[in-house]
């Protein structure tokens, strides 16, 4: 099935439709801070794929604030103000939709643990509830190809190493576009060819004690 590398590893062209494995829906979110009881969601994009990459649908969407002069956060990294989320989708649509985009997919983000904190925080508030209980998370399977720590796995690194482009860092489109551009190399880079190979790699929802929500929630 499929080309192999010299190294033994399965190359991401080697991937088809016929290998059985799920569409994954790559998430990314932008928000107005890093806890999710607290801050919000700003701007969500999702990209589903195959696992060879191939890109089945992408969406996007800015989310209104609550009250005009809610706090937006970091506007530095994300580039979002009051003024461009004031004509934005309400939140309540803009999670009822992601709902529908996430059904029968695998729900993966660089930082799965983050993204899914906050869906599944605000979802449930807008009366959509998105239940993750099972979770892909890019940042972890690159983790897991370096034991030793010698490397970084920021989205930004781990694009430069697979020769992924990463345009307009921050914008939440743009970063599950350069996420599931990696996916496929890091799949094949954890030799996964069937469906029950994935399972030792999901995330599970796990307590988020005190002792661990920093790293829980460290964003890159």
């Amino acid at each position: 099935m499929g080309s192999q590398r010299d190294d033994g590893g399965v190359t991401p062209d080697a991937y088809s439709r016929s290998v059985g494995l799920p569409r994954f829906a790559v998430v990314d979110l932008e928000t107005s801070g890093l806890r999710p009881g607290r801050d919000r969601v700003l701007q969500i994009g999702v990209v589903t794929v195959e696992a060879d990459g191939t890109v089945l649908d992408e969406w996007s969407t800015l989310v209104r604030l609550r009250w005009p002069w809610s706090r937006v956060g970091p506007t530095h990294i994300h580039g979002l103000t009051r003024r461009s989320l004031r004509g934005a989708t309400p939140a309540g649509d803009a999670f009822a939709e992601l709902a529908q985009r996430l059904e029968g997919a695998v729900f993966t983000a660089h930082n799965a643990a983050f993204d899914a904190a906050f869906v599944e925080r605000w979802s449930r508030h807008h009366g959509s509830p998105i239940e993750l209980p099972t979770r892909l998370c890019t940042l972890e399977l690159s983790r897991r190809l370096d034991p030793d720590r010698l490397l970084t796995h920021g989205l930004a690194d781990v694009c430069a190493r697979y020769d992924v482009a990463l345009v307009s860092h921050h914008d939440a489109l743009a970063d599950a576009a350069a996420t599931a551009a990696i996916l496929p190399h890091l799949l094949a880079a954890h030799g996964v060819s069937d469906p029950t190979d994935l399972d030792e790699l999901y995330l599970r929802r796990r307590p988020r004690s005190g002792r661990n929500r920093r790293r829980w929630f460290r964003r890159r």
